[in-house]
Protein backbone atom coordinates (compact mmCIF):
# COMPACT_ATOMS: atom_id res chain seq x y z
CA UNK A 1 0.00 0.00 0.00
CA UNK A 2 1.01 3.23 -0.71
CA UNK A 3 -0.50 6.87 0.50
CA UNK A 4 0.08 10.30 -1.15
CA UNK A 5 -0.26 13.35 -0.42
CA UNK A 6 -0.18 15.95 -2.18
CA UNK A 7 0.38 19.58 -1.78
CA UNK A 8 1.14 23.23 -3.32
CA UNK A 9 -2.05 23.88 -5.55
CA UNK A 10 -3.87 27.58 -4.99
CA UNK A 11 -4.51 30.48 -7.15
CA UNK A 12 -2.23 32.04 -9.70
CA UNK A 13 -2.21 34.22 -11.97
CA UNK A 14 -1.48 33.64 -15.97
CA UNK A 15 2.06 33.35 -16.93
CA UNK A 16 2.67 32.60 -13.66
CA UNK A 17 4.64 29.61 -12.16
CA UNK A 18 3.80 26.87 -9.45
CA UNK A 19 5.37 23.49 -8.53
CA UNK A 20 3.20 21.05 -6.46
CA UNK A 21 4.75 18.47 -4.36
CA UNK A 22 3.35 14.82 -3.73
CA UNK A 23 5.06 12.69 -0.76
CA UNK A 24 4.71 9.40 -0.68
CA UNK A 25 4.42 6.84 2.33
CA UNK A 26 4.25 2.73 2.63
CA UNK A 27 5.98 0.54 0.42
CA UNK A 28 8.96 1.62 -1.31
CA UNK A 29 8.21 5.24 -3.23
CA UNK A 30 11.46 4.10 -6.17
CA UNK A 31 9.63 0.62 -7.24
CA UNK A 32 6.85 2.83 -9.04
CA UNK A 33 6.69 4.78 -11.67
CA UNK A 34 4.83 8.16 -10.67
CA UNK A 35 2.62 10.29 -12.34
CA UNK A 36 0.54 13.69 -12.67
CA UNK A 37 -3.11 13.51 -13.56
CA UNK A 38 -5.80 16.68 -13.75
CA UNK A 39 -9.43 16.82 -14.09
CA UNK A 40 -11.08 20.20 -14.76
CA UNK A 41 -14.83 20.89 -13.59
CA UNK A 42 -17.17 18.42 -16.55
CA UNK A 43 -14.03 16.95 -18.02
CA UNK A 44 -12.40 13.27 -17.58
CA UNK A 45 -9.55 13.02 -15.64
CA UNK A 46 -6.23 13.46 -18.07
CA UNK A 47 -2.85 12.15 -17.95
CA UNK A 48 -0.18 15.39 -17.30
CA UNK A 49 2.93 13.58 -17.46
CA UNK A 50 4.69 10.10 -16.15
CA UNK A 51 8.26 9.37 -14.45
CA UNK A 52 9.90 6.25 -14.38
CA UNK A 53 11.47 4.75 -11.18
CA UNK A 54 14.65 6.02 -11.59
CA UNK A 55 13.80 9.13 -13.34
CA UNK A 56 15.63 8.72 -16.16
CA UNK A 57 12.25 8.11 -18.22
CA UNK A 58 9.51 11.11 -18.66
CA UNK A 59 6.54 11.71 -20.74
CA UNK A 60 4.69 14.40 -21.20
CA UNK A 61 1.07 15.58 -22.62
CA UNK A 62 1.64 17.59 -25.85
CA UNK A 63 -0.13 20.24 -23.41
CA UNK A 64 2.13 20.79 -21.01
CA UNK A 65 5.09 20.04 -23.07
CA UNK A 66 7.83 23.09 -22.57
CA UNK A 67 5.91 24.26 -19.67
CA UNK A 68 5.71 21.38 -17.32
CA UNK A 69 8.62 19.88 -15.59
CA UNK A 70 8.03 16.41 -13.41
CA UNK A 71 11.27 14.95 -11.35
CA UNK A 72 11.46 13.07 -8.22
CA UNK A 73 13.50 12.73 -5.68
CA UNK A 74 13.67 8.93 -4.24
CA UNK A 75 15.13 9.82 -1.07
CA UNK A 76 13.09 11.78 -0.01
CA UNK A 77 9.63 9.72 -1.45
CA UNK A 78 8.59 12.39 -3.20
CA UNK A 79 7.64 13.75 -6.90
CA UNK A 80 7.44 17.06 -7.87
CA UNK A 81 5.47 18.70 -11.23
CA UNK A 82 6.90 22.60 -11.78
CA UNK A 83 4.37 24.29 -14.10
CA UNK A 84 5.55 27.73 -15.87
CA UNK A 85 3.62 29.69 -18.18
CA UNK A 86 0.03 28.38 -16.64
CA UNK A 87 -2.82 29.27 -18.89
CA UNK A 88 -5.95 29.75 -17.61
CA UNK A 89 -7.08 26.44 -19.00
CA UNK A 90 -4.61 24.36 -16.91
CA UNK A 91 -7.33 25.48 -14.09
CA UNK A 92 -8.03 21.60 -12.82
CA UNK A 93 -7.45 19.30 -9.35
CA UNK A 94 -4.00 17.70 -9.87
CA UNK A 95 -3.78 14.19 -8.79
CA UNK A 96 -0.51 12.36 -8.20
CA UNK A 97 -0.34 8.68 -8.72
CA UNK A 98 1.96 5.26 -8.51
CA UNK A 99 1.93 2.78 -11.11
CA UNK A 100 3.55 -1.11 -10.61
CA UNK A 101 3.56 -1.43 -14.30
CA UNK A 102 6.58 -2.69 -16.54
CA UNK A 103 5.93 -1.12 -19.29
CA UNK A 104 7.51 1.65 -20.91
CA UNK A 105 7.06 5.35 -19.74
CA UNK A 106 5.02 6.76 -22.62
CA UNK A 107 2.64 3.85 -22.66
CA UNK A 108 1.85 4.15 -19.10
CA UNK A 109 -0.37 7.36 -18.96
CA UNK A 110 -3.84 5.97 -18.36
CA UNK A 111 -5.84 5.78 -15.19
CA UNK A 112 -6.21 2.40 -15.26
CA UNK A 113 -2.51 2.20 -15.49
CA UNK A 114 -1.73 3.47 -11.87
CA UNK A 115 -2.64 1.65 -8.91
CA UNK A 116 -2.68 4.46 -5.99
CA UNK A 117 -3.88 7.92 -5.80
CA UNK A 118 -3.55 11.10 -4.28
CA UNK A 119 -7.06 13.09 -2.85
CA UNK A 120 -5.99 16.13 -5.28
CA UNK A 121 -4.92 19.83 -4.99
CA UNK A 122 -6.60 22.43 -6.48
CA UNK A 123 -4.68 24.70 -9.05
CA UNK A 124 -6.47 27.86 -10.55
CA UNK A 125 -5.25 30.17 -12.89
CA UNK A 126 -6.68 33.79 -13.26
CA UNK A 127 -6.81 35.25 -16.38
Amino acid sequence: QVQLVESGGGLVQAGGSQRLSCAASGRTFSSYIMGWFRQAPGNEREFVAGISRSGGGIYYADSVKGRFTISRDNAKNTVYLQMNYLKPEDTAVYYCAASASNGLIRNVRQSYDYNYWGQGTQVTVSS
